[in-house]
């Protein structure tokens, strides 16, 4: 049998935390940033995410991560909310945002043009398909993109500063 990976061993960890809590577990990301290592755990919930369920997740999985130990050097444990503009990952993700707007950025450019923004129309088979206008639409290969986040159109009034 294969070795899990340390996302893998993470999220399978703290997924029934989430769940207890009334949390939806978003994401988990084991990045080095620099010399620093750190497990980015994002959760979600229907009307939002507040200070109160990071802290409430954060005081239940640190003991059982020091506990279970899957990771072997040390690293900062951050739980945060996925955000407005979160990143789509997973299959599910694409599936509940069918409809919304979505920035996709290619790793490598497409006739020079990197950043796409539109409408998430499909997704299947490591594909999702984006309706750039009502008259075109792009399909992109998952693997051929850096990210695909929700694209969220806000003009915020800067009190007479922009």
């Amino acid at each position: 049998m294969a070795k899990k990976n340390t996302v893998t061993v993470v999220t399978e960890l703290v997924a029934p935390v989430a769940e207890e809590l009334g949390l939806i577990l978003w994401d988990v990301r084991f990045e080095k940033e620099g010399a620093s290592w750190y497990l980015r755990i994002f959760i979600d919930k229907p009307e939002g995410v507040d200070i109160n369920d990071c802290e409430a997740m954060s005081r239940r999985v640190s003991p059982m991560l020091d506990e279970a130990d899957p990771i072997p050097q040390s690293y900062c444990l951050e739980v945060s909310s996925p955000g407005i503009e979160r990143d789509l990952r997973q299959d599910w993700h694409f599936e509940q945002y069918l409809g919304w707007p979505v920035n996709v950025r290619l790793i490598r450019p497409v006739e020079g043009v990197r950043d796409f923004i539109g409408e998430l129309s499909a997704h299947e088979d490591g594909k999702i398909t984006v309706l750039l206008d009502e008259e075109s639409e792009m399909v992109f290969n998952l693997d051929e993109a850096a990210y695909v986040r929700l694209h969220e159109e806000e003009d915020f009034d800067m009190g007479g500063l922009d």
